[in-house]
């Protein structure tokens, strides 16, 4: 199966040159569908360029602080210099749907 994601341009880059093998998401109904094997197309919001990459495995989590203390900071998008922390999710999702959902950690490698 085929999902369809859109990304801000920086994590779409980090994909795109495989440095981000994990994309986190809320594990809300549109990614309970996800399996592993599936595709997933990204399109970038700002260019629309399209990329294409296989599920290879999927971790979930009751929250953001776990997921990042179970992954090394460069897997999910972060440069080696930078701060990685989970409150950073919270321009992306609300406390209560995270509690409410859990999220996903997608592991991904890029296809074309």
């Amino acid at each position: 199966m085929e999902h369809k994601m859109r990304l801000n341009p920086e994590p779409f880059e980090n994909i795109k040159n495989g440095s981000k093998t994990i994309e986190m998401r809320l594990f809300d109904e549109k990614r309970q569908q996800i399996k592993q094997g599936d595709s997933i197309e990204f399109t970038n919001n700002k260019t629309d360029e399209k990329l294409v990459v296989r599920v290879i495995n999927l971790h979930q989590f009751a929250s953001f602080d776990e997921l990042y203390r179970n992954f090394d900071k460069t897997k999910l998008g972060y440069k080696p210099n930078e701060t990685a922390h989970p409150n950073d999710m919270s321009q992306y999702y609300s406390k209560d749907d995270i509690l409410k959902f859990g999220v996903i950690g997608i592991e991904i490698k890029k296809i074309h």
